[in-house]
């Protein structure tokens, strides 16, 4: 269990640092009526926002490997999870999202912006803010694209090959009773990763296909607030 629970506090930390990027700010600008950001505090802000989310992004392939490890060779999992290899995990988890957040901010920085800008969300989202920018974007969308395929699709491949393994493992057991223990041992994870790329896909649909900024913010509000709250309370269900 303490891999697992090594993962999860992680989870719960880069959760509290999501919420915290947008949250405070929002109230704070609901209480005084004034929605006005600097343009250093909005880079700011956007670079912790993509680093958390990045850092959510890649614990949960982290811990797809570890249920892996766990269903698939369950007499070698204290060996394979070692104190060693989690450490690893954690700190290629937290660089590779250093790395997505700073290449964000420093295609953020190339653009050109009028001064009293409005943005049409309650933070500082880099499709809002190239839609505002004065220069062309063309370029910085294709990047967008990039990173987005990069540092979503490649770890979002990791998980869906991590659960092929396991729904194989799983298929080969003869007993139903060990068919839905090793299914429990999983389901925890499977909801929440369902649940973050599943309103991180409607953030992103919201953003591209619709024009209505009320319907983008409402999108955004269920990922940055509702998502990180169910998190806990669904590990606090079942843990292993």
């Amino acid at each position: 269990h303490q891999p697992m629970f090594l993962f999860l506090s992680i989870l719960s930390m880069a959760d509290i640092g999501f919420t915290s990027t947008t949250i405070p700010k929002m109230i704070l600008d609901i209480q005084t009526h004034s929605g006005v950001i600097s343009y250093a505090s909005c880079l700011i802000q956007l670079s912790f926002l993509n680093f958390f989310g990045c850092l959510d992004n890649t614990l949960l392939t982290v811990m797809a490997y570890d249920r892996f490890v766990a269903i698939c060779y369950p007499l070698h999992y204290l060996v394979i999870m070692n104190p060693r290899l989690c450490s690893l995990l954690v700190l290629v988890s937290f660089l590779i999202s250093l790395l997505d957040s700073q290449l964000h901010c420093l295609l953020m920085l190339q653009l050109s912006f009028c001064t009293n800008m409005e943005i049409p969300h309650f933070f500082c989202d880099p499709p809002q803010l190239l839609k505002l920018a004065c220069n062309d974007t063309s370029t910085n969308n294709i990047l967008i694209y990039i990173f987005g395929a990069i540092f979503g699709g490649v770890p979002l491949s990791g998980i869906f090959f991590s659960y092929y393994k396991i729904v194989s493992s799983i298929l080969r057991v003869p007993s139903s009773g060990g068919k839905y223990k090793a299914f429990v041992t999983c389901g925890s994870h499977l909801s929440v990763v369902c649940l973050f790329y599943g309103t991180g896909l409607g953030v992103y649909l919201s953003s591209t296909v619709s024009h209505s900024p009320k319907k983008g913010a409402v999108a955004s509000v269920v990922y940055t607030m509702v998502t990180p709250m169910l998190n806990p309370i669904i590990y606090c269900m079942k843990t292993n």
